[in-house]
């Protein structure tokens, strides 16, 4: 059995100041996308890899990742709306495979964070394996309240990041279930907890260079931290 690869990058350029899709825009000489396609190809064990893209950009994200394919194929889908639904879209193709018992971990990771190693996309699919998901998390400082008479939060702060994994076929239970009822989850994690809460999600140590691109000072980080790493 394998571990298929959702790679997310449906999203826009809108907050990086940008007229495209953020992750066509280039970053050490590659698009953002090309950075993670390209370290999921190295990782044994994962296939199919599965991006989903804005509706209509089918054409441009083919163009961006075939020279960094070698000799590799991906599955191009076009997502949805939300989030929620573009996993949904990814999910629909990876179905006969989940069914048949080809694929026995999803992994889902966001097209956006570029950086991610290929150490941490093992980690998490052995841990999904083992414990049923697997959510990779940063310890965050402490954060301050609007209210200045209010208590700060207490206890640790985490955020999390992707590469996220979980068993297939509960993930694909929920998304189901999250059909028939209409829910939209804000990341797959929300749809789990909601339809699935028995499976045991673990966290797994990452790091803050694992960062996302979302402004436009993250691609000069990005940059700084490839260079370094």
């Amino acid at each position: 059995m394998t571990a298929a690869v959702v790679i997310l990058a449906a999203g826009s350029g809108s907050r990086v100041g940008a007229e495209v899709n953020k992750v066509l825009l280039p970053l050490d000489g590659l698009p953002v996308l090309a950075h993670s396609v390209r370290t999921v190809l190295t990782v044994p064990g994962l296939d199919p890899v599965v991006v989903v893209c804005r509706p209509g950009e089918e054409s441009e994200v083919g163009t961006a990742l075939t020279p960094h394919l070698g000799a590799r194929d991906v599955l191009l889908v076009p997502g949805g709306t939300t989030r929620h639904g573009s996993e949904q879209a990814a999910l629909a193709v990876l179905t006969p495979r989940i069914e048949q018992g080809e694929v026995d971990v999803v992994v889902i990771h966001d097209g956006a964070r570029a950086l991610a190693p290929a150490g941490l996309f093992e980690q998490v699919v052995d841990t999904a394996r083992e414990a049923g998901g697997a959510v990779p998390t940063v310890e965050l400082a402490g954060l301050l309240t609007r209210d200045p008479t209010a208590a700060p939060p207490r206890g640790r702060l985490v955020g999390v990041q992707t590469p996220q994994a979980f068993r297939a076929a509960p993930l694909l239970d929920a998304y189901r279930a999250a059909a028939r009822d209409g829910f939209d989850g804000t990341d797959t994690a929300a749809c789990l907890e909601r339809y699935q809460p028995e499976l045991a999600i673990r966290a797994v140590p990452a790091g803050p260079a694992n960062l996302k691109v979302t402004y436009p000072e993250d691609l000069e980080a990005a940059s700084r931290l490839s260079s370094a790493g």
